[in-house]
């Protein structure tokens, strides 16, 4: 499954995009959102990649979950949504 990594500075449009993409050529996306902006970031991304899939009749449905990663040696708890068709 392709992992796309979103900050609080990524722009939802873009992630959105690649989102699209990677629905389109994989099904199944996930994407990774650390700390409060992030997720914000991602959860815009996701409704935006919903309009972009929806003239297709993909219907989108997201999982959210949490996800222990490592970020320079640390453990940090992020949230991952798990993108795929309904």
């Amino acid at each position: 499954m392709e992992v796309l990594k979103v900050s609080a500075q990524s722009k939802p449009k873009s992630v959105a995009g690649a989102l699209a993409a990677v629905l389109r050529e994989n099904g199944v996306a996930e994407l990774q959102a650390v700390g409060a902006g992030a997720v914000n970031q991602a959860v815009k991304a996701i409704a935006i990649a919903r309009g972009f899939v929806a003239p297709n009749g993909i219907d989108l449905v997201t999982i959210p979950a949490f996800a222990e990663i490592d970020i320079d040696g640390e453990e940090r708890t992020a949230i991952k949504f798990i993108v795929e068709p309904r």
